[in-house]
C-alpha cells in the first residue's frame, strides 16, 4: 500500500486505485487489512457518503469524485454535500467556462434573507428595555411578548440555522469537532434556555431571574448569531467562487468551433469536439487558434500572452508551432491539428491548475495540528467560563454565565484558521497560471521560495536549443558558398544533430545543397563521401589526422571559436583542408536578465550539461555562473542534485529534455520548460509555459508572496482567537466592565473569515 505524502490520512493508494475515506474507523480498518476491507465493502455505485470512495487520483473527473472540499482535498463525493472533517460545503472538481449557479450559495442566501426578515422585528421587540424612549417596554404584556419572540425566533434558529445543527451533529457523530460544533452548541444553548423559560418559567431558580423576577430570554441572541453566521457563509462562498475565476478565464480561451478544410478544399465550421489530429484548419484574422498544431501556410503574428504571459505577439510562419486558445493577428494561417481535446496545452494547463489548487502545502500541517486540539479546548474553556460566572459572577449568576459561555463558543470558531492556507494556495496557483507558470502542487509552490541553489541544463534552457551556423571560414582559393553547398550536400545523408544546423544555415543563405553519393559516417569523428565528383570530408581534428589531412591552417581559428563555445566542423576537399564551419547554440536573450535577478535573490547557479567541458566553460564564463559540471550522462545529473542536497542546500532543477527528467524528479523542486518534452513536464513540480528562465524568477516571487500571505492569514487567525477568547470569557470584566455579547462575538467570527479571504484575494493583483 502506497501512501501519498501530499495528502492527509484520508487518501491511500492500493493496487493502483486511490481510495478516499470519510471516517477514521474505515481508514483504520483499511490500514489493518486492505484486502479484507475491500472484500467486505461495496465496490460499485458507492453512496454519496459511504465508507469510502474509489476512483482516479486527484484531478481526475471520475463520476465518484465530482465534488471536493477546498480545505481537505482527500474528500471526494459523487453528489454535493459537506466535508466530514470541517463541515464546509463541497465544491465541484471540474470548473466550467461559464459561471455555474452554486446551490449552496443559493440555499444560504435564501435562509439569510428569510431569517433577516424575521429577526428584525424580534430584535426591535427584545430591545424595548434598552431603549424605552423609542420602544415602550410595556407596549405588550411580558407573557405575550415572550410568545411572539418564540414564534419569530423558532423559524430563524430551527429552519435558517438547520444546516449548522446538522453539520454540528455530524461532527460529533464522526468525532471530528469543527467550527459548526461550536456554532450549534452556542445557538442551541441560547435557544433551548429561552424556550424553557417561556414554557416552564417556574422551573428556574432565583439565580436565573432579573431584578423584576423575570427569566431573561436570549431568542434575539440565537437568531442574530444565526443570521450573522449565514451572512459570513454567503460572503465566504462568493469569495471562494472568485478564486476559481482564473480557471474560468483559461477555459473561455478555447473557441467553440473551428474552420476545417476538407479533402477537396471545401471549408466548413465544425464544433471543436469534431476536430481530429491531422485535420487542416483555417484561422482567419482576429480568430482564436482552435487546437495545438503547426502552421502549413500563411504568416501572421499571434498573441500568446494568455498562455505564456509574454506581452508581445510572436511571428508565425510555415513550420512554426501554434497553441490552441491564442489569438491570431492580421494575417491568415492554415494549420494542421496535432493535439486536440484533453491533449492540448490549454486543457493540460487547466487540469494541472485544478489539481494544484486542491493540493495541500506542508505549512498547512501546523494549522491542522492546532485545529485538532482547538475545538475541544474551546469547549473546555467555555465550560470553565460558565462555572466561574455561575459562582462568582454578578446577579443573575446563571444568566451571565450562559452569556459568557455562549460568547466563548461562538467567537472561537476556527473557520479563519482552516481557510488561511488553502485559500491562498487557490488564488496563487490561479495567478501563476495567468502568468505562464504552472504549479503542479502546493508543496512545490511552498518549497520554491526556500530554494537557494538552481541547477540548470545548458541546451534548450540557458540556450535556445536550436543550433545554427556561427561562422563560415574558407581558406584562400575556396569559394565560401561552394564550401557550404558541398558540406550541406554531404550533411543531407547524416543523422547527426549538427547536420540540421548546417542545412538550415545553408537555406537561410540561399545556398542549395549539392547531391552526395558514397556517403560514409564515422561515429564520433565525422562523415565523408563524394559530392559532384569531389571527395568531401567533414569532422574533427582526430578524423583529419586519420585521413592524413593537414589541420594546421585551421588550428588557430578552430581554437578561438571553441573557446567561445562554438562546435567546430572542419571541411576537407579532395584530401586538402578547405575551411571550417562553426555551429553555436545561442544564449537566450532572456537568460542574462533572469540569472541576474536570481543572483540578486541569493540563489547559487550551477550548470549541469552533457556538452563538452570547453563549450560548457565558455557559456558559463559568458553568463558568470557559480559552478559548471560538464560531460554528464543523464543519471549523473541526478548525482549533481544529490551532492548539493547532501550539503544542506535546497535545490531547484530547470531543464527541458528527456535526459533532465531524473534530475527534475530528484530535486526539491523540478522546473520544466514548456518548450521541452512531455516527460520533463511530468517529472517537474513547476512548468514554465514560455520556456523562459525569467519565469523561474517570477515563480520564486510568487512563492515568496504566497508564503507571506499564508503567514499573514495564520497570524490573523491565531491572534484573533488568542485575543478574543479572554474577552469573551470576561477576563477584563472586573477591571473595565468589558463583557462581550454573543451577537458581537458572532459578527467578529464571521468577519475574521472574510478578512482572511480578502487578504488571500490580494494575490490576484500580484505583479510578477
Amino acid at each position: 500500500m502506497d501512501v501519498d505524502p501530499n495528502a492527509a490520512a484520508g487518501r491511500h493508494t492500493h493496487a493502483g486505485t486511490t481510495y478516499f475515506f470519510c471516517s477514521d474507523w474505515c481508514l483504520t480498518k483499511f490500514q489493518e487489512d486492505p484486502e479484507r476491507y475491500l472484500a467486505s465493502s461495496p465496490k460499485t455505485a458507492p453512496p454519496a457518503r459511504g465508507p469510502f470512495l474509489s476512483g482516479p487520483p486527484s484531478g481526475a473527473e471520475g463520476a465518484d469524485g465530482r465534488f471536493t472540499c477546498p480545505m481537505h482535498p482527500q474528500v471526494r463525493q459523487a453528489d454535493p454535500g459537506t466535508c466530514p472533517f470541517c463541515g464546509m460545503a463541497l465544491e465541484p472538481v471540474r470548473i466550467q467556462a461559464e459561471e455555474e449557479s452554486d446551490p449552496e450559495l443559493l440555499d444560504m442566501s435564501r435562509r439569510f434573507w428569510v431569517g433577516s426578515l424575521l429577526t428584525l422585528p424580534l430584535l426591535i421587540l427584545s430591545m424595548g428595555g434598552m431603549f424605552p424612549r423609542f420602544f415602550p417596554e410595556r407596549l405588550l404584556a411580558p407573557s405575550l411578548s415572550h410568545w411572539i419572540q418564540l414564534v419569530l425566533a423558532s423559524p430563524v434558529v430551527l429552519w435558517a440555522g438547520f444546516p449548522f445543527f446538522r453539520r454540528g451533529w455530524e461532527s460529533v457523530a464522526r468525532r471530528r469537532l469543527n467550527m459548526f460544533t461550536l456554532i450549534a452548541m452556542g445557538t442551541g444553548a441560547a435557544y433551548v434556555s429561552s424556550l424553557t423559560a417561556v414554557l416552564f418559567p417556574s422551573y428556574f431558580p432565583p439565580s436565573f431571574r432579573d431584578g423584576r423576577g423575570d427569566v431573561p430570554l436570549y431568542f434575539e441572541a440565537s437568531a442574530v448569531i444565526t443570521i450573522l453566521v449565514l451572512l459570513g457563509q454567503v460572503l465566504e462562498l462568493k469569495a471562494r467562487g472568485k478564486t476559481r475565476g482564473a480557471l474560468r478565464s483559461l477555459l473561455r480561451l478555447a473557441p467553440v468551433s473551428a474552420r476545417r478544410i476538407g479533402p477537396g478544399g471545401a471549408e466548413e465550421d465544425v464544433p471543436l469536439e469534431a476536430v481530429r489530429v491531422g485535420d487542416r484548419l483555417r484561422v482567419r484574422p482576429g480568430e482564436r487558434i482552435p487546437v495545438d498544431g503547426v502552421v502549413l501556410e500563411g504568416a501572421s503574428s499571434v498573441d500568446q500572452s494568455m498562455i505564456t504571459g509574454e506581452p508581445l505577439p510572436v511571428e508565425k510562419r510555415a513550420g512554426d508551432p501554434v497553441v490552441g486558445g491564442t489569438v491570431n493577428g492580421l494575417g491568415w494561417l492554415i494549420m494542421a491539428a496535432e493535439k486536440v481535446g484533453s491533449d492540448t496545452l490549454l486543457a493540460r494547463i487547466v487540469r494541472l491548475v485544478g489539481e494544484a489548487q486542491r493540493s495541500r502545502a506542508p505549512i498547512q500541517r501546523l494549522a491542522d495540528r492546532v485545529a485538532a486540539y482547538f475545538v475541544p479546548g474551546v469547549i473546555g474553556i467555555a465550560l470553565v467560563t460558565f462555572l466561574f460566572w455561575s459562582i462568582f459572577g454578578p446577579q443573575p449568576h446563571l444568566a451571565h454565565a450562559l452569556l459568557a459561555g455562549v460568547a466563548v463558543l461562538i467567537i472561537a470558531c476556527p473557520c479563519a484558521l482552516g481557510l488561511a492556507t488553502p485559500i491562498s494556495i487557490m488564488v496563487a496557483v490561479g495567478r501563476g497560471a495567468s502568468a505562464g507558470i504552472l504549479i503542479k502542487d502546493a508543496e512545490a509552490l511552498e518549497i520554491l521560495g526556500k530554494v537557494d541553489t538552481l541547477v540548470v541544463d545548458k541546451t534548450g534552457t540557458l540556450t535556445e536549443g536550436r543550433p545554427g551556423i556561427g561562422e563560415l571560414q574558407a581558406l584562400p582559393g575556396v569559394d565560401p558558398s561552394d564550401l557550404l553547398r558541398l558540406a550541406a550536400g554531404l550533411e543531407m545523408s547524416s543523422e547527426h544533430p549538427l547536420s540540421g544546423a548546417i542545412l538550415q544555415g545553408a537555406r537561410r543563405r540561399g545556398v542549395s545543397p549539392a547531391v552526395a553519393s558514397r556517403f560514409q559516417a564515422l561515429p564520433g569523428r565525422g562523415i565523408e563521401g563524394e559530392v559532384e565528383g569531389r571527395r568531401v570530408a567533414l569532422g574533427t581534428e582526430k578524423m583529419f589526422e586519420e585521413l592524413g589531412v593537414e589541420t594546421s591552417p585551421l588550428a588557430r581559428k578552430s581554437t578561438e571559436l571553441r573557446s567561445k563555445g562554438h562546435t567546430v566542423v572542419l571541411v576537407a576537399l579532395d584530401g586538402k583542408p578547405a575551411g571550417l564551419i562553426s555551429v553555436v547554440d545561442a544564449v537566450r536573450e532572456s537568460t542574462r536578465l533572469a540569472l541576474r535577478r536570481l543572483r540578486e535573490d541569493g540563489v547559487r547557479i550551477v550548470m549541469a550539461t552533457g556538452d563538452s567541458r570547453v563549450t560548457a566553460t565558455a557559456v558559463a564564463r559568458e553568463l558568470d555562473l557559480d559552478e559548471v559540471v560538464a560531460e554528464l550522462l543523464p543519471d549523473q545529473k541526478g548525482d549533481v542534485v544529490r551532492r548539493l542536497q547532501s550539503q544542506g542546500r535546497r535545490v531547484a532543477m530547470a531543464g527541458d529534455g528527456i535526459n533532465d527528467a531524473p534530475a527534475l524528479a530528484l530535486a526539491d523542486v523540478g522546473m520544466a520548460l514548456g518548450t521541452g518534452t512531455d516527460i520533463a513536464m511530468e517529472s517537474a513540480g513547476v512548468t514554465l509555459v514560455k520556456g523562459d528562465l525569467r519565469g523561474i524568477a517570477r515563480a520564486r516571487r510568487l512563492s515568496l508572496a504566497t508564503l507571506r500571505n499564508i503567514r499573514q492569514n495564520l497570524f490573523f487567525a491565531f491572534f484573533y482567537n488568542a485575543a478574543s477568547i479572554p474577552v469573551a470569557a470576561g477576563v477584563f470584566y472586573p477591571l473595565f466592565g468589558w463583557l462581550l455579547s454573543p451577537m458581537i462575538a458572532s459578527a467578529a467570527m464571521s468577519l475574521s473569515s472574510v478578512c482572511v479571504i480578502a487578504n488571500a484575494l490580494r494575490l490576484r493583483k500580484l505583479k510578477l
